[in-house]
C-alpha cells in the first residue's frame, strides 16, 4: 500500500475529509471512518451485494471500489436515501412489506432497487428480478423482497404523476394563483 493521502469526499450530501492509501477499499472508509454501518461487509469480493452503495446514482460494490477512483462523484448509502422522519420510498415499501428477516442483505436490496428505479421508472417483472439477481439473501425473505420492489415501483408512479399533476398547471394559470 502507498502512503496515507488526504482525500474529499461527498458522501450523503456532504464533503467528508478522510486520510488513507488510495487503493483502502471505499466500503473500509464508509464503515470505519464515516461510521457509516448501512454499506456490510459480506464477501469482500463484489460478489453478494451487501456493500451496495450509489455513485453517481448507480449502485457498485463498495468493497471492491477504491477510495482512489472515488473522486469527487456522489456517494449515496443507505443512511443518505431518506431521514426516520422522510424516508425513501424504497425504504418505506421494505418496511411496510416486513422484507427482512436478519437483514443483512437490505442494504444492497434497497440500494439496487433505488438505482433500478434511477435508470427505469417503470420496470416489469424480469427488470426487478435482474436488478436483484446479484444480490444473495440467504434467509428466503426472497418473496417480501419481490413484493417490496413491486410497492416501491408504485409508489414511483404515484409520484410521476404527482409531478406531472404540479407540472400541467399552465404558467397563466400558476400566476392568477400566485399573491
Amino acid at each position: 500500500m502507498t502512503l496515507p493521502v488526504c482525500f474529499s469526499l461527498n458522501v450523503n450530501d456532504a464533503v467528508e475529509s478522510v486520510e488513507a492509501s488510495p487503493e483502502t477499499p471505499l466500503l473500509y472508509i464508509l464503515r470505519n471512518d464515516l461510521s457509516l454501518n448501512g454499506p456490510k461487509y459480506g464477501c469482500g469480493l463484489g460478489e453478494c451485494g451487501a456493500c451496495a452503495v450509489l455513485i453517481d446514482g448507480r449502485a457498485v460494490r463498495s468493497c471492491t471500489v477504491p477510495l482512489g477512483a472515488v473522486g469527487a462523484r456522489r456517494v449515496i448509502t443507505l443512511e443518505g436515501l431518506g431521514t426516520p422522519e422522510r424516508l425513501h420510498p424504497v425504504q418505506a415499501a421494505f418496511i411496510e412489506e416486513a422484507a427482512a428477516q436478519c437483514g443483512y442483505c437490505l442494504n444492497g436490496m434497497i440500494i439496487a432497487t433505488a438505482a433500478l428505479l434511477n435508470r427505469n421508472t417503470d420496470p416489469d417483472e424480469d427488470a426487478i428480478r435482474e436488478a436483484l439477481r446479484h444480490h444473495l439473501c440467504r434467509c428466503g425473505t426472497h418473496m417480501e423482497i419481490l413484493a417490496a420492489v413491486r410497492r416501491a415501483v408504485a409508489y414511483a408512479k404515484v409520484e410521476r404523476a404527482r409531478r406531472s399533476t404540479l407540472d400541467g398547471v399552465s404558467p397563466k394559470a400558476a400566476k392568477e394563483d400566485s399573491p
